[in-house]
């Protein structure tokens, strides 16, 4: 297999995530990621360092241009002065796939427009990550490019899983349960192979803990149940957004005068864990801190996670092993062992040194449900199915 030099895209409202993945062939090791942020108003543009840590980088003498076109062309221009070489794809992580899309796709001018018909189903992530296929596609058409959907991974979800209780036209029409996150859960359902073969092979939960969270029941590799929904609203409490919620709190809003942009933004901006809290939406801060409106938005997230955890249990039939990941689920010790107390009445024996100490196997030995800490790499998913579609 030829050597490659990947360029790995995660575009958002206000910032560019990015990773350069570097080799020859089999071998494909992250080379360089990090972000520009605050794109619409004062770009900063973050490197991340050998520890993990973010640095800001300077700017050139005319500074970051405001813009997501002209952040995207920025960071071309130092790739192309810090790498050794073309680039050789750029892969995307793109929101949605829909109904017809169950893997990772190289992109032209149908696929384009087919993911562009979709802007409806995600309208606050799909415009985003279209926005720099388009651009790369007018000033870069030589240069491949691959979409890879959160999206994908839960087409295994079985035909009763993807309804909701409304009308047959609906759902023809698209209005089903898709999930998200899957681009996570495919990396986690891999990486479970290594540690815990049995698991992997049987039955787990994988919950992906971050600003956006949710859950993932999977049989034998394959999802067959998951929390988020049509959506990316549904199923947990998050750092800004709602989690699952009754229908009829969107239709009281209404009918109290409020628009359809109004809700949206209550929803996904000013709810979960910060409008809980009334404090902040990291839950490192809301850990840090003892204000009673700070312990009841833990409380109420950790509860969540195992009323969540119950439902997909049932969906399983039983459980093997409960994998976490992402930010909170890789490094928020005290969640997790909440959720593994409150899992106690499924076989789960948490250990609470290894929790500490993060893992990565965090329940006793004699437990007969396995716990594991298992960092995520979505970013290394992506440039993997791109070399295979590109190389």
């Amino acid at each position: 297999m030829a050597d490659a030099s990947i360029l790995v895209l995660n575009a958002g409202s206000s910032s560019l995530k990015f990773a350069v993945y570097r080799g020859e062939g089999e071998t494909l090791e992250p080379a360089l990621s990090g972000r520009i942020e605050s794109i619409p108003d004062a770009p900063r543009f973050l490197l991340r360092q050998a520890d993990g840590a973010m640095a800001v980088q300077p700017a050139p003498s005319e500074g970051w241009p405001p813009g997501h076109p002209a952040a995207l062309e920025c960071l071309l221009d130092w790739l192309q002065r810090r790498l050794d070489g073309p680039l050789t794809a750029v892969g995307h992580r793109v929101v949605h796939g829909g109904q017809h899309y169950a893997e990772p796709v190289r992109i032209d001018t149908t696929v384009l427009a087919e993911l562009s018909a979709l802007v409806p189903l995600a309208p606050l992530h799909q415009p985003h990550n279209l926005a720099p296929i388009r651009q790369l596609a007018e000033q870069h058409p030589e240069l491949p490019q691959v979409a890879c959907f959160d999206t994908a991974f839960h087409r295994s979800l079985p035909p009763l899983a993807r309804r909701f209780g409304l009308p047959h036209a609906l759902h023809q029409a698209g209005v089903q349960r898709y999930g998200f996150h899957g681009l996570s859960y495919e990396y986690l359902s891999q990486a479970l192979q290594t540690v815990d073969p049995v698991a992997a092979n049987g039955r787990c939960v994988l919950l992906h803990l971050g600003n956006g969270a949710s859950l993932c029941a999977t049989r034998a590799g394959s999802s067959v149940h998951t929390s988020m929904g049509f959506s990316a609203l549904d199923g947990l409490i998050m750092g800004t957004r709602c989690g699952r919620l009754d229908p009829g709190v969107v239709l009281h809003l209404q009918r109290q005068g409020m628009s359809a942009d109004e809700i949206e933004a209550l929803l996904y901006r000013q709810s979960g864990l910060l409008g809980v809290s009334g404090i902040a939406s990291d839950m490192r801060t809301l850990l840090a801190s003892e204000a009673p409106a700070a312990l009841e938005a833990v409380a109420l997230y950790c509860q969540q996670i195992q009323l969540e955890l119950g439902m997909a249990v049932a969906a399983l039939g039983g459980l093997d092993a409960i994998v976490f990941s992402a930010g909170v689920g890789e490094h928020a010790a005290p969640i997790r062992a909440a959720v593994l107390e409150g899992a106690g009445w499924l076989g789960a024996q948490l250990d609470p040194a290894a929790n500490a100490r993060h893992g990565p196997r965090l329940t006793l030995a004699e437990s007969p449900v396995r716990a594991w800490v298992i960092p995520t790499d979505e970013e290394g998913m992506i440039a993997r199915h791109t070399r295979r579609l590109v190389l």
